[in-house]
């Protein structure tokens, strides 16, 4: 492996941004890891396949530091089976009912990749090419900004879409994730990061025991593919209840509820009480026996809890091995199936029009 090369971005010493080559792919060409380094201890690296997060760094109650996302040692793990792990997926993050849309007159007909559905941009998504990545100015920390330019039909979708996304890991622990896009024809775009979190750890068991709240007084139910029916429901007096009844993860998971049944647990899109455009909280995660805390900002509407339902003894980081549970995701973004959903909010980008979203994720500690 290549040895580090420090890029300096400010007068302070420690927050740097680094890069070495994390690998290569035959015919596509190098892998390059960008690790981005706070004065607070917190450290994250990406790299250029996916624009995927590798490793999250972050001190516990004790100041002990542990990576608290899963993944993979080497890049033959991302190459592999791999379950979005710490990706930015799109064009088109969570599924598309059928994989076919209506626009403007026009049926378009996407790549089927999850039974009759789409699902997160298809069989080659956003996660699954190299994006160009170079280090940023930033006041506010080391930065570095990936970018990649969609071509017209990519997956069947229209427009080519240029887009960028941007990591930022700001003072308090704060890694912020810009996402912006342009088009040369409406499309659709629902860009979102999805990594499996682990406050814990990676590798050290379930997240049943993560004590989690959400700002979402409403759900999308699901039907029995996982695509939304339609229904703005509301969550008090559910399982889905995690805004006036905040509880461990595991608490109700296996409650008989009908959806709780569809999904094999939550994989459900939650609509946030703070609506679109504005930054805002969007949930609180609690690891009690190490302290961690997670707090997830978004200007979406809306954010996807996945709890990892889908993991079966996969191999990870370290020798671990990811069973059921083992992480779970907070994948903020626009409704799944929005673009045949009239009554959702709009995820059609039109030619002169500027795709821009921010998500912040929040690290701290709280006493026992």
């Amino acid at each position: 492996m290549l040895a580090m090369v420090a890029f300096s971005l400010q007068a302070h010493a420690m927050q740097d941004v680094a890069s070495d080559v994390f690998g290569s792919i035959p015919g596509k060409g190098q892998v390059e890891r960008y690790t981005l380094t706070s004065e607070q201890g917190m450290e994250v690296a990406i790299m250029t396949y996916g624009a995927a997060i590798v490793a999250l760094r972050v001190p516990d109650r004790t100041g002990q530091v542990d990576d608290v996302v899963l993944g993979f040692d080497t890049l033959e793990g991302y190459l592999g089976d791999n379950p979005y792990f710490g990706s930015v997926v799109g064009r088109y993050g969570n599924r598309i009912a059928g994989g076919t849309f209506k626009l403007d007159g026009e049926t378009y007909v996407l790549a089927r990749n999850n039974g009759a559905n789409h699902l997160h941009g298809g069989v080659v998504g956003f996660d699954k090419v190299i994006w160009d990545a170079s280090p940023v100015a930033d006041d506010r920390g080391p930065s570095v900004q990936f970018s990649y330019v969609s071509q017209d039909g990519e997956e069947g979708y229209p427009g080519t879409l240029a887009v960028t996304v941007t990591y930022t890991l700001a003072a308090g622990n704060e890694l912020i994730v810009d996402y912006e896009a342009t088009t040369t024809h409406a499309t659709p775009v629902n860009l979102t990061q999805h990594a499996y979190f682990n406050l814990g750890g990676e590798g050290s068991g379930d997240i049943l025991d993560h004590e989690l709240s959400l700002n979402a007084s409403h759900y999308t139910p699901v039907d029995s593919t996982l695509i939304p029916n339609g229904e703005v429901a509301a969550v008090v007096g559910t399982p889905f209840d995690f805004k006036t009844r905040p509880a461990r993860i595991g608490a109700r998971i296996s409650d008989e509820h009908p959806q709780l049944t569809i999904g094999g647990g939550y994989d459900h899109n939650f609509v946030l009480d703070s609506g679109e455009d504005s930054l805002a909280l969007a949930a609180r995660a609690y690891h009690p026996a190490s302290g961690r805390t997670l707090e997830v900002y978004t200007t979406e509407p809306g954010v996807q809890l996945y709890t990892g339902n889908f993991l079966d003894a996969l191999p990870g980081k370290g020798s671990h091995v990811y069973g059921r549970h083992a992480g779970f995701c907070l994948e903020t973004q626009h409704f799944p199936d929005s673009p045949n959903q009239p009554d959702f909010p709009s995820t059609i980008l039109r030619p002169g029009e500027r795709y821009q979203s921010r998500t912040v994720f929040a690290f701290g500690t709280a006493a026992m």
